[in-house]
């Protein structure tokens, strides 16, 4: 699934990286506690959570993630966007709660990340 389907899905706003729209997402995890991330965290996740602060954006560069999807219409700080440009992590908005972000990621075929082998 492309970035730009999730977009679409998620009826998300893109906050930056549109130009990384065509990234390929081949699995996603959601959690706002960012020690959690980094113990299931793995490179080219999509990193869904509600902590927008620039942790997350830091969290995100230490774990490889291919971008950040904020829920509950959560938008990152100024700083957490900087953070992101600089290090080339798209960031993107949905209104839709965590829940609901990851059963229609899920349903539409995404895995989670403990579904890997």
């Amino acid at each position: 699934m492309t970035l730009k389907e999730i977009k679409e899905l998620l009826k998300a706003e893109v906050i930056t990286g549109e130009d990384s729209l065509d990234e390929e997402i081949t699995f996603a995890g959601g959690s706002d506690l960012m020690s959690d991330v980094l113990a299931f965290g793995k490179p080219g996740i999509l990193l869904l959570t509600g902590l927008s602060n620039s942790q997350s954006v830091r969290t995100a560069n230490i774990i490889d993630a291919k971008a950040i999807v904020y829920v509950r219409g959560k938008q990152p700080d100024e700083e957490g966007i900087k953070l992101a440009k600089e290090h080339g992590i798209p960031l993107l908005s949905t209104k839709f709660m965590m829940y609901a972000t990851c059963g229609l990621l899920f349903s539409h075929g995404l895995p989670g990340v403990s579904d890997l082998s």
